[in-house]
Protein backbone atom coordinates (compact mmCIF):
# COMPACT_ATOMS: atom_id res chain seq x y z
CA UNK A 1 0.00 0.00 0.00
CA UNK A 2 1.21 3.03 -1.01
CA UNK A 3 -0.10 6.26 0.84
CA UNK A 4 0.49 10.09 -0.44
CA UNK A 5 -0.22 13.25 0.51
CA UNK A 6 0.63 17.18 -0.17
CA UNK A 7 2.83 16.22 2.63
CA UNK A 8 4.97 13.69 4.74
CA UNK A 9 6.45 14.43 7.65
CA UNK A 10 8.84 11.73 9.51
CA UNK A 11 9.30 13.58 12.30
CA UNK A 12 12.90 12.38 12.26
CA UNK A 13 13.81 14.55 9.35
CA UNK A 14 12.77 17.31 7.55
CA UNK A 15 9.45 17.41 5.82
CA UNK A 16 8.63 15.75 2.16
CA UNK A 17 6.69 17.76 -0.15
CA UNK A 18 4.49 15.80 -2.33
CA UNK A 19 5.67 13.02 -0.50
CA UNK A 20 4.92 9.22 0.11
CA UNK A 21 5.00 6.27 2.42
CA UNK A 22 5.44 2.75 1.48
CA UNK A 23 3.33 0.10 3.58
CA UNK A 24 4.22 -3.55 3.52
CA UNK A 25 2.23 -5.78 6.33
CA UNK A 26 3.03 -4.26 9.58
CA UNK A 27 5.74 -1.87 8.36
CA UNK A 28 6.90 1.00 6.89
CA UNK A 29 8.96 -0.59 3.58
CA UNK A 30 10.19 3.29 2.15
CA UNK A 31 9.90 7.07 3.14
CA UNK A 32 10.49 9.96 0.02
CA UNK A 33 8.87 11.51 -3.19
CA UNK A 34 5.07 10.47 -4.44
CA UNK A 35 6.46 10.00 -8.09
CA UNK A 36 9.95 8.43 -7.34
CA UNK A 37 8.09 5.80 -4.94
CA UNK A 38 5.09 5.27 -7.77
CA UNK A 39 7.47 4.72 -10.35
CA UNK A 40 9.72 1.86 -8.44
CA UNK A 41 6.27 0.38 -7.23
CA UNK A 42 3.78 0.59 -10.34
CA UNK A 43 1.75 -2.20 -8.99
CA UNK A 44 1.23 -0.90 -5.48
CA UNK A 45 -2.08 0.28 -4.28
CA UNK A 46 -2.37 4.25 -3.99
CA UNK A 47 -4.23 6.07 -1.42
CA UNK A 48 -4.26 9.35 -2.35
CA UNK A 49 -5.30 12.10 0.88
CA UNK A 50 -4.83 15.23 -1.22
CA UNK A 51 -4.16 18.59 0.76
CA UNK A 52 -2.88 16.18 4.08
CA UNK A 53 -0.36 15.71 5.73
CA UNK A 54 0.89 12.50 6.89
CA UNK A 55 2.51 11.83 10.15
CA UNK A 56 3.40 9.16 12.70
CA UNK A 57 0.07 8.70 14.77
CA UNK A 58 0.03 10.47 18.19
CA UNK A 59 1.46 8.85 21.46
CA UNK A 60 -0.68 10.08 24.44
CA UNK A 61 1.44 9.57 27.32
CA UNK A 62 -1.68 9.62 29.78
CA UNK A 63 -5.63 8.71 29.59
CA UNK A 64 -8.15 7.43 31.06
CA UNK A 65 -10.60 5.87 28.57
CA UNK A 66 -13.10 5.12 31.03
CA UNK A 67 -14.38 8.12 32.24
CA UNK A 68 -15.05 9.18 29.08
CA UNK A 69 -18.72 9.25 29.93
CA UNK A 70 -18.15 11.34 33.18
CA UNK A 71 -16.42 13.79 30.23
CA UNK A 72 -18.06 17.67 31.07
CA UNK A 73 -20.09 16.89 34.17
CA UNK A 74 -17.57 18.32 36.72
CA UNK A 75 -16.50 21.91 34.72
CA UNK A 76 -15.55 24.78 36.59
CA UNK A 77 -13.82 23.66 39.89
CA UNK A 78 -9.89 23.35 40.65
CA UNK A 79 -8.54 19.90 41.44
CA UNK A 80 -9.36 18.75 44.87
CA UNK A 81 -12.62 19.72 44.37
CA UNK A 82 -12.87 17.95 40.97
CA UNK A 83 -11.48 14.86 42.35
CA UNK A 84 -13.73 14.73 45.18
CA UNK A 85 -16.91 15.15 42.70
CA UNK A 86 -15.67 12.92 40.09
CA UNK A 87 -15.36 9.91 43.03
CA UNK A 88 -19.00 10.72 44.01
CA UNK A 89 -20.29 9.79 40.11
CA UNK A 90 -17.62 7.07 40.04
CA UNK A 91 -19.70 5.06 42.24
CA UNK A 92 -22.65 5.11 40.43
CA UNK A 93 -20.79 2.66 37.51
CA UNK A 94 -21.33 -0.81 37.17
CA UNK A 95 -18.78 -2.69 35.64
CA UNK A 96 -20.71 -3.14 31.90
CA UNK A 97 -20.94 0.91 32.44
CA UNK A 98 -17.13 0.99 32.64
CA UNK A 99 -16.62 -1.26 29.67
CA UNK A 100 -19.44 0.95 27.70
CA UNK A 101 -17.59 4.15 28.22
CA UNK A 102 -14.01 2.74 28.10
CA UNK A 103 -14.90 1.90 24.30
CA UNK A 104 -16.94 5.49 23.81
CA UNK A 105 -13.10 6.59 24.80
CA UNK A 106 -11.20 4.26 22.05
CA UNK A 107 -13.50 5.95 19.64
CA UNK A 108 -12.05 9.04 20.06
CA UNK A 109 -8.55 7.97 20.73
CA UNK A 110 -8.86 6.31 16.99
CA UNK A 111 -11.02 9.45 15.61
CA UNK A 112 -7.85 11.55 17.15
CA UNK A 113 -5.41 10.11 15.59
CA UNK A 114 -3.97 8.14 18.38
CA UNK A 115 -2.45 5.03 17.80
CA UNK A 116 -0.35 4.64 21.32
CA UNK A 117 -2.09 5.37 24.57
CA UNK A 118 -0.64 5.01 27.89
CA UNK A 119 -3.96 4.81 30.03
CA UNK A 120 -3.97 3.89 33.98
CA UNK A 121 -7.15 1.66 35.32
CA UNK A 122 -8.47 0.04 38.06
CA UNK A 123 -11.47 -2.28 35.86
CA UNK A 124 -9.29 -3.10 33.00
CA UNK A 125 -11.87 -1.76 30.52
CA UNK A 126 -9.09 0.17 29.38
CA UNK A 127 -7.42 -2.63 28.40
CA UNK A 128 -10.14 -4.73 26.58
CA UNK A 129 -11.40 -1.60 25.05
CA UNK A 130 -7.66 -0.59 23.27
CA UNK A 131 -7.63 -4.55 21.86
CA UNK A 132 -10.83 -4.51 20.71
CA UNK A 133 -10.12 -0.71 18.53
CA UNK A 134 -6.34 -2.52 17.40
CA UNK A 135 -4.79 0.44 19.37
CA UNK A 136 -1.18 -0.52 20.45
CA UNK A 137 -0.64 1.31 24.72
CA UNK A 138 0.64 0.81 28.03
CA UNK A 139 -2.36 -0.15 30.45
CA UNK A 140 -1.35 0.00 33.56
CA UNK A 141 -3.36 -1.52 36.71
CA UNK A 142 -3.99 1.25 39.38
CA UNK A 143 -3.35 0.36 42.95
CA UNK A 144 -4.41 2.25 46.25
CA UNK A 145 -4.51 1.86 49.50
CA UNK A 146 -3.67 4.17 52.78
CA UNK A 147 -3.73 0.74 55.14
CA UNK A 148 -0.57 -0.63 55.31
CA UNK A 149 -2.11 -4.12 56.42
CA UNK A 150 -4.08 -4.62 52.88
CA UNK A 151 -1.23 -3.92 50.29
CA UNK A 152 -0.13 -7.31 50.26
CA UNK A 153 -4.32 -8.18 49.40
CA UNK A 154 -4.00 -4.93 46.84
CA UNK A 155 -0.86 -6.43 45.35
CA UNK A 156 -2.13 -9.77 45.01
CA UNK A 157 -5.46 -8.54 43.25
CA UNK A 158 -3.36 -6.21 40.81
CA UNK A 159 -1.01 -9.45 39.62
CA UNK A 160 -3.61 -11.48 39.06
CA UNK A 161 -5.26 -8.60 36.53
CA UNK A 162 -2.07 -7.88 34.99
CA UNK A 163 -2.03 -11.94 34.35
CA UNK A 164 -5.33 -11.70 33.04
CA UNK A 165 -4.81 -8.43 30.71
CA UNK A 166 -1.41 -10.32 29.30
CA UNK A 167 -3.64 -12.39 27.46
CA UNK A 168 -5.07 -9.10 25.73
CA UNK A 169 -2.20 -8.13 23.96
CA UNK A 170 -2.10 -9.99 20.61
CA UNK A 171 0.14 -9.43 18.57
CA UNK A 172 2.60 -7.60 20.83
CA UNK A 173 0.78 -4.23 20.93
CA UNK A 174 -0.95 -4.11 24.54
CA UNK A 175 2.29 -3.42 27.32
CA UNK A 176 0.51 -4.16 30.66
CA UNK A 177 2.65 -2.49 33.80
CA UNK A 178 1.16 -1.08 37.10
CA UNK A 179 -0.08 2.23 38.89
CA UNK A 180 0.23 3.40 42.37
CA UNK A 181 -2.38 5.76 42.58
CA UNK A 182 -0.81 9.14 43.86
CA UNK A 183 0.53 10.29 47.11
CA UNK A 184 -2.29 10.97 48.90
CA UNK A 185 -4.18 8.01 48.49
CA UNK A 186 -1.11 5.20 48.84
CA UNK A 187 0.75 4.03 52.23
CA UNK A 188 4.81 3.91 51.50
CA UNK A 189 4.68 0.25 51.87
CA UNK A 190 2.57 -0.13 48.69
CA UNK A 191 4.86 2.14 46.99
CA UNK A 192 7.74 -0.02 47.72
CA UNK A 193 5.90 -3.38 47.16
CA UNK A 194 5.05 -1.79 43.36
CA UNK A 195 8.94 -0.73 42.94
CA UNK A 196 10.14 -4.25 43.77
CA UNK A 197 7.09 -6.20 41.56
CA UNK A 198 8.20 -3.74 38.87
CA UNK A 199 11.87 -4.45 39.27
CA UNK A 200 11.50 -8.10 40.01
CA UNK A 201 8.98 -8.65 36.53
CA UNK A 202 10.50 -5.56 34.32
CA UNK A 203 7.46 -3.88 34.22
CA UNK A 204 6.53 -0.20 33.45
CA UNK A 205 5.08 2.01 35.91
CA UNK A 206 2.66 5.00 36.05
CA UNK A 207 2.08 7.62 38.96
CA UNK A 208 0.47 10.80 39.16
CA UNK A 209 2.94 13.16 40.85
CA UNK A 210 3.19 16.63 41.96
CA UNK A 211 0.49 17.23 40.28
CA UNK A 212 -1.66 19.96 42.18
CA UNK A 213 -0.60 22.51 45.24
CA UNK A 214 -2.96 20.59 47.63
CA UNK A 215 -1.05 17.20 47.17
CA UNK A 216 2.07 19.16 47.41
CA UNK A 217 0.88 20.75 50.92
CA UNK A 218 -0.67 17.60 51.95
CA UNK A 219 2.85 15.38 51.61
CA UNK A 220 5.37 18.23 52.69
CA UNK A 221 3.03 19.98 55.54
CA UNK A 222 0.21 17.25 56.13
CA UNK A 223 -2.40 20.08 55.70
CA UNK A 224 -4.86 20.30 52.65
CA UNK A 225 -8.26 20.02 51.05
CA UNK A 226 -6.91 16.48 50.15
CA UNK A 227 -5.50 15.69 53.98
CA UNK A 228 -8.94 16.62 55.56
CA UNK A 229 -12.18 16.30 53.19
CA UNK A 230 -11.01 13.74 50.32
CA UNK A 231 -9.60 11.47 53.34
CA UNK A 232 -12.47 11.88 55.57
CA UNK A 233 -14.94 11.44 52.71
CA UNK A 234 -13.16 8.00 51.68
CA UNK A 235 -12.93 6.28 54.91
CA UNK A 236 -9.06 7.38 55.50
CA UNK A 237 -8.98 10.14 58.01
CA UNK A 238 -8.68 7.64 60.56
CA UNK A 239 -5.24 6.61 59.34
CA UNK A 240 -2.46 8.57 60.43
CA UNK A 241 -0.86 10.64 58.58
CA UNK A 242 2.69 12.65 59.37
CA UNK A 243 3.64 16.01 57.36
CA UNK A 244 7.17 14.30 55.46
CA UNK A 245 8.98 18.01 55.51
CA UNK A 246 9.69 17.11 51.57
CA UNK A 247 7.26 17.88 47.81
CA UNK A 248 5.65 14.73 46.66
CA UNK A 249 8.96 13.78 44.17
CA UNK A 250 11.47 13.43 47.07
CA UNK A 251 9.01 11.62 49.20
CA UNK A 252 8.49 8.90 46.39
CA UNK A 253 12.16 8.40 46.23
CA UNK A 254 12.40 7.21 49.27
CA UNK A 255 10.09 4.34 48.57
CA UNK A 256 12.60 2.92 45.69
CA UNK A 257 9.71 3.53 43.05
CA UNK A 258 12.62 5.73 41.05
CA UNK A 259 14.62 2.36 40.80
CA UNK A 260 11.94 0.76 38.39
CA UNK A 261 13.07 0.16 35.28
CA UNK A 262 10.52 2.00 33.34
CA UNK A 263 9.25 4.72 35.56
CA UNK A 264 6.46 7.61 34.16
CA UNK A 265 5.11 10.95 35.97
CA UNK A 266 2.63 12.20 35.41
CA UNK A 267 1.91 16.10 35.88
CA UNK A 268 5.17 17.33 37.92
CA UNK A 269 3.60 20.83 37.92
CA UNK A 270 5.35 21.65 41.41
CA UNK A 271 8.68 20.64 41.11
CA UNK A 272 11.73 22.67 42.35
CA UNK A 273 15.12 22.83 41.14
CA UNK A 274 16.19 19.78 43.40
CA UNK A 275 13.18 17.93 42.25
CA UNK A 276 14.31 18.01 39.04
CA UNK A 277 17.46 16.86 39.31
CA UNK A 278 16.32 14.26 41.30
CA UNK A 279 14.04 13.25 37.80
CA UNK A 280 16.70 13.74 35.57
CA UNK A 281 18.97 11.80 37.91
CA UNK A 282 17.25 8.75 38.41
CA UNK A 283 15.80 8.49 34.24
CA UNK A 284 12.13 9.62 35.10
CA UNK A 285 10.02 9.91 31.91
CA UNK A 286 7.69 12.95 32.35
CA UNK A 287 3.68 13.03 30.99
CA UNK A 288 2.98 16.82 30.40
CA UNK A 289 -0.77 17.45 30.62
CA UNK A 290 -0.80 21.23 30.13
CA UNK A 291 -4.23 21.49 29.33
CA UNK A 292 -5.70 19.31 31.97
CA UNK A 293 -3.28 21.35 34.18
CA UNK A 294 -4.61 24.94 33.26
CA UNK A 295 -8.21 23.98 33.10
CA UNK A 296 -8.20 22.33 36.76
CA UNK A 297 -5.92 24.73 38.38
CA UNK A 298 -3.21 22.64 39.13
CA UNK A 299 0.18 24.62 37.69
CA UNK A 300 2.83 24.53 34.31
CA UNK A 301 4.85 22.29 34.44
CA UNK A 302 8.49 23.64 33.47
CA UNK A 303 8.95 21.85 30.49
CA UNK A 304 12.24 23.61 29.35
CA UNK A 305 13.46 22.97 32.76
CA UNK A 306 12.77 19.12 32.29
CA UNK A 307 14.10 19.32 28.51
CA UNK A 308 17.22 21.08 29.24
CA UNK A 309 17.85 18.58 32.28
CA UNK A 310 17.87 16.08 29.32
CA UNK A 311 14.75 14.44 30.68
CA UNK A 312 12.47 12.43 29.15
CA UNK A 313 8.91 14.24 28.36
CA UNK A 314 6.02 13.64 25.71
CA UNK A 315 2.44 14.73 26.02
CA UNK A 316 -0.84 13.42 27.91
CA UNK A 317 -4.70 14.29 27.43
CA UNK A 318 -5.39 13.13 30.39
CA UNK A 319 -9.03 12.15 30.78
CA UNK A 320 -12.42 13.54 29.40
CA UNK A 321 -13.74 13.89 32.63
CA UNK A 322 -10.75 16.29 33.51
CA UNK A 323 -9.53 17.74 29.90
CA UNK A 324 -12.95 17.22 28.02
CA UNK A 325 -11.61 15.97 24.41
CA UNK A 326 -8.35 13.79 23.59
CA UNK A 327 -7.67 16.15 20.96
CA UNK A 328 -3.57 16.17 20.47
CA UNK A 329 -3.52 19.16 18.67
CA UNK A 330 -4.94 21.83 21.12
CA UNK A 331 -3.03 19.98 23.83
CA UNK A 332 0.07 20.88 21.19
CA UNK A 333 -1.06 23.91 20.81
CA UNK A 334 -2.28 25.26 24.15
CA UNK A 335 1.10 23.32 25.60
CA UNK A 336 2.90 25.77 23.43
CA UNK A 337 0.82 29.45 23.77
CA UNK A 338 1.40 28.80 27.30
CA UNK A 339 5.00 27.99 27.23
CA UNK A 340 5.63 30.87 25.40
CA UNK A 341 3.14 33.17 27.65
CA UNK A 342 5.27 32.79 30.85
CA UNK A 343 9.33 31.93 28.87
CA UNK A 344 8.85 34.52 26.59
CA UNK A 345 11.63 34.89 24.25
CA UNK A 346 13.94 33.93 26.89
CA UNK A 347 12.97 30.00 25.86
CA UNK A 348 10.76 30.32 23.02
CA UNK A 349 9.17 26.74 21.78
CA UNK A 350 8.59 26.23 18.25
CA UNK A 351 5.91 23.92 16.46
CA UNK A 352 7.50 21.20 15.49
CA UNK A 353 9.16 20.74 19.11
CA UNK A 354 5.59 19.93 20.17
CA UNK A 355 5.06 17.67 17.29
CA UNK A 356 7.91 16.26 18.19
CA UNK A 357 6.56 15.60 22.00
CA UNK A 358 3.00 14.12 20.95
CA UNK A 359 5.27 11.42 18.64
CA UNK A 360 8.81 10.62 18.33
CA UNK A 361 9.56 12.17 22.28
CA UNK A 362 6.40 10.22 23.34
CA UNK A 363 7.35 7.11 21.95
CA UNK A 364 11.62 7.87 24.02
CA UNK A 365 9.33 8.33 27.19
CA UNK A 366 7.59 4.54 26.78
CA UNK A 367 10.90 3.40 25.86
CA UNK A 368 9.38 2.32 22.22
CA UNK A 369 11.03 4.94 20.39
CA UNK A 370 12.74 1.83 18.05
CA UNK A 371 9.47 0.97 16.82
CA UNK A 372 7.29 3.54 16.76
CA UNK A 373 6.98 7.64 16.98
CA UNK A 374 8.33 8.63 13.32
CA UNK A 375 8.22 7.48 9.92
CA UNK A 376 11.34 5.68 8.78
CA UNK A 377 11.74 2.38 7.29
CA UNK A 378 11.37 -0.84 9.76
CA UNK A 379 9.26 1.26 11.96
CA UNK A 380 5.36 -0.04 12.58
CA UNK A 381 3.23 1.25 10.32
CA UNK A 382 1.26 3.58 12.49
CA UNK A 383 0.28 6.34 10.72
CA UNK A 384 -1.95 9.23 10.40
CA UNK A 385 -3.34 11.45 7.45
CA UNK A 386 -4.83 15.19 9.07
CA UNK A 387 -6.59 17.54 6.27
CA UNK A 388 -5.23 21.07 6.10
CA UNK A 389 -7.24 21.73 3.20
CA UNK A 390 -10.03 24.27 4.98
CA UNK A 391 -10.24 27.78 3.99
CA UNK A 392 -8.63 28.50 7.59
CA UNK A 393 -5.60 26.52 6.58
CA UNK A 394 -4.65 27.92 3.41
CA UNK A 395 -1.96 29.17 2.09
CA UNK A 396 0.18 26.33 4.38
CA UNK A 397 3.53 28.14 4.06
CA UNK A 398 5.07 25.38 6.93
CA UNK A 399 3.03 22.29 7.48
CA UNK A 400 4.00 21.72 11.41
CA UNK A 401 2.82 25.47 11.98
CA UNK A 402 -0.69 24.83 10.44
CA UNK A 403 -0.95 21.63 12.44
CA UNK A 404 -0.29 23.03 15.68
CA UNK A 405 -2.01 26.47 14.77
CA UNK A 406 -5.06 25.39 13.07
CA UNK A 407 -5.95 21.66 12.81
CA UNK A 408 -7.97 19.45 15.73
CA UNK A 409 -9.32 15.88 16.26
CA UNK A 410 -11.67 16.59 13.26
CA UNK A 411 -9.07 16.69 10.79
CA UNK A 412 -7.88 13.66 11.15
CA UNK A 413 -8.12 11.44 7.63
CA UNK A 414 -7.76 8.16 8.28
CA UNK A 415 -5.56 6.25 11.11
CA UNK A 416 -3.78 2.94 11.16
CA UNK A 417 -1.92 0.86 13.68
CA UNK A 418 0.66 -2.05 12.27
CA UNK A 419 0.00 -1.77 8.81
CA UNK A 420 -4.11 -2.36 9.87
CA UNK A 421 -6.80 0.57 9.15
CA UNK A 422 -8.95 1.42 12.19
CA UNK A 423 -10.64 4.45 11.19
CA UNK A 424 -11.14 6.23 7.68
CA UNK A 425 -12.67 9.42 6.71
CA UNK A 426 -15.55 9.13 9.24
CA UNK A 427 -16.42 5.97 9.48
CA UNK A 428 -14.45 3.36 12.02
CA UNK A 429 -13.32 0.00 11.12
CA UNK A 430 -12.99 -1.90 14.64
CA UNK A 431 -15.40 -1.00 16.85
CA UNK A 432 -19.29 -1.31 17.11
CA UNK A 433 -19.80 2.74 17.58
CA UNK A 434 -23.34 2.80 17.16
CA UNK A 435 -23.63 0.61 20.95
CA UNK A 436 -20.98 2.68 21.97
CA UNK A 437 -23.18 6.00 21.31
CA UNK A 438 -26.35 4.79 22.25
CA UNK A 439 -24.99 3.50 25.97
CA UNK A 440 -22.97 7.34 26.14
CA UNK A 441 -26.26 8.50 26.33
CA UNK A 442 -27.69 5.95 28.91
CA UNK A 443 -24.99 7.04 31.55
CA UNK A 444 -25.18 10.50 31.21
CA UNK A 445 -28.60 10.87 31.88
CA UNK A 446 -28.01 8.14 35.11
CA UNK A 447 -24.81 10.32 36.35
CA UNK A 448 -26.96 13.58 36.04
CA UNK A 449 -30.10 11.74 38.17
Amino acid sequence: MLLTARYVLPVSGPHIENGAVLVRGAEIAAVGDADALKAAHPDEEVRDYGHAALMPGFIDLHTHLEFSAMRGLVDDVPYSQWKIQLMDLESRFDSQDWEDASLLGAMEAVESGITTLADITESGASARSAAKAGLRGFIYREVSTMDKARVPEVMAAADEDIAEWRELRGDGRLEIGIAPHSTYTCHPELFQSVADYAVRGNIPVSMHVAGSRDEYDFVKYGSSRLAVEFRDRYGTGDIGWLPTGVGPVRYILQWGLMDVPNMLAVHCTQVDDADVEVLAGNDVAIAHCPRCNAKLGMGMAPLGQFLHAGIRVGIGTDSPASNNTMDMFDEMRIGLLLQRAVAGHEQFFIARQFVKLATLDAARALRIDDRVGSLEPGKQADIIAVDMSHSHQIPAMYPYSTLVHTANQENVLFTMVAGEVLYERGEWLTLDTERAAARAEEMRVRLRS
